[in-house]
């Protein structure tokens, strides 16, 4: 099987999911006779409302949305002859921040997080799937916090949170405020990235997040 990127491109927009970079894999990558590396990640809105459909959102048990992923990224493997990953399940874990910088897609932004050529800071991956034969990668693009002026992602926590690294206590305290909108809205930081305001993200799939990150 030799499938075309677009055709995998239109087979995972059925579930909201899109290819959001590519590689070839290297010898430390572990993925021996895979040609192809594609990292798949929501497409826009379009993701939520899918989601919020299926039996794993709707069942009560726990983490929902890893296994709505590891169940549809397993099966689109499946078909396309190859294998599915996830950046969760370890330990071991896969290397996806790396894997998504080599991509030349995926950037390392003015706040230290990654930032994405269409996603930009709302950019995130429900898995990636290994294939045993070579596809047309996207291309690689310039990193747009390079010609991104003034930067408003510099300035927008509300606790400059952001300034030096990751200050995760300011970061919780302030989501403990009964003005901090992080919550259903999704972090202002992500909010405030031009390159992200076209992407799409609902609010209600940035609230679902928040509230699994602050527990």
């Amino acid at each position: 099987m030799n499938a075309r990127l677009n055709d995998i491109e239109a087979l995972l927009d059925q579930q909201g999911l899109c290819v959001s970079g590519g590689l070839v894999p290297e010898a430390g990558d572990d993925l021996p006779q895979m040609k192809s590396l594609l990292m798949i990640s929501p497409n826009g809105a379009a993701f939520w409302g899918l989601f919020t459909r299926s039996p794993e959102y709707n069942d009560g048990a726990p983490d929902p949305i890893d296994r709505w992923s590891k169940r549809v990224l397993t099966d689109h493997a499946e078909r396309l002859g190859g294998k599915a990953l996830f950046p969760f399940g370890g330990p071991p874990y896969r290397p996806f921040l790396q894997w998504a910088m080599r991509t030349g897609r995926a950037h390392s932004s003015a706040v230290g997080m990654l930032v994405h050529n269409d996603a930009g800071l709302w950019i995130s991956y429900r898995g990636a799937i290994a294939l045993p034969y070579s596809v047309a990668l996207p291309d690689p693009q310039e990193n747009p916090c390079e010609t991104c002026v003034p930067r408003p992602c510099r300035s927008a926590c509300p606790v400059d949170a952001l300034s030096e690294g990751y200050d995760t206590a300011a970061c919780h305290s302030w989501l403990e405020q009964p003005e901090a909108d992080c919550m259903s809205l999704g972090c202002a930081v992500r909010r405030a990235c031009p390159v992200g305001v076209a992407y799409g993200r609902l609010p209600e799939q940035s609230a679902f997040h928040m509230k699994s990150f602050h527990k």
